[in-house]
């Protein structure tokens, strides 16, 4: 049976930019096993995103998650446009989130990140001071890769500009505390700076971590970034990452809209798993 959905708007406040567009996907079942906010990557990918992001809700609340999609300050159907939004804003936003899931349900909170979501989340997480678990699909560990990738996208669409140059000259103009505008959205320094220095870090009060790829390749690895990462979080912060790579495409970044259902099929086991452990 598919689980039924809710659209709400949350009240962000009247200092933070009016509201946030939301998906609830109610649990399933008599017992919650779960409370999970799931946050968006970066720009264009959130849009080539959404249906692998409904699917995966769909999927976790039949089997007893409560799950939370939110549009991201400027993103989607949420208030404010992209040229508004500041990484403080979206970790507040995260928060947010957060505090609305867990006053209706009783249950351990996940945070669930795509790509640049999971730098946002982990930087939400280290203001939350209490448990919690991270699902993270195909996790930047980077955040100053994720603007390079972005701003390359204004070297493409202007070849006659020379590639590098057009880039650096975009950093140039965000270092001067000015807005530029690649591909249809407009980047503004508060947004554009913290995330070139973000970093993902294993917040500490992290219990348990998920850490999904995907790949066309069979028997494929984690990339070698993913792998120092996750070796590091295990010496250094004394947290099991359970890894998997499952078979499908780069949703994310596809021409046409793809689906990978093996990484639903994967995440919902894995996730489940660990609720029953």
């Amino acid at each position: 049976m598919t689980a039924a959905f809710e659209p709400l708007f949350l009240s962000a406040g009247p200092d933070r930019n009016g509201q946030r567009f939301c998906i609830y996907h109610p649990p399933q079942g008599a017992s919650v096993r779960g409370a999970v906010v799931y946050v968006h990557p970066f720009a264009e990918e959130m849009n080539k995103s959404r249906r692998m992001a409904a699917l995966a809700s769909r999927a976790l609340a039949a089997e007893g998650m409560a799950v939370l999609q939110m549009d991201l300050l400027g993103c989607g159907d949420s208030s404010g446009d992209f040229a508004d939004a500041s990484w403080a804003d979206w970790t507040q936003d995260v928060l947010l989130a957060a505090q609305w899931l867990q006053a209706r349900h009783d249950a351990p909170l996940w945070l669930w990140g795509l790509r640049a979501g999971c730098l946002v989340a982990t930087a939400a997480a280290a203001s939350l001071q209490q448990p919690l678990n991270l699902l993270l699909w195909q996790p930047s560990p980077q955040g100053k890769t994720v603007l390079q990738q972005f701003l390359r996208l204004k070297a493409a669409a202007d070849l006659a500009g020379g590639g590098k140059g057009v880039v650096e000259g975009l950093k140039k103009t965000l270092s001067e505390g000015r807005s530029v505008e690649v591909a249809g959205y407009e980047l503004n320094p508060a947004l554009a700076q913290p995330l070139a220095d973000a970093t993902l870090t294993c917040p500490p009060t992290t219990q348990r971590v998920l850490w999904l790829e995907t790949s066309t390749r069979a028997e494929a690895s984690l990339l070698p970034a993913s792998r120092t990462t996750v070796d590091r979080w295990q010496a250094t912060a004394g947290v099991h990452v359970q890894t998997r790579v499952a078979t499908g495409p780069a949703f994310w970044q596809t021409t046409e809209i793809e689906d990978a259902p093996d990484l639903v099929a994967a995440t919902t086991r894995m996730v489940l798993d660990e609720a029953m452990a």
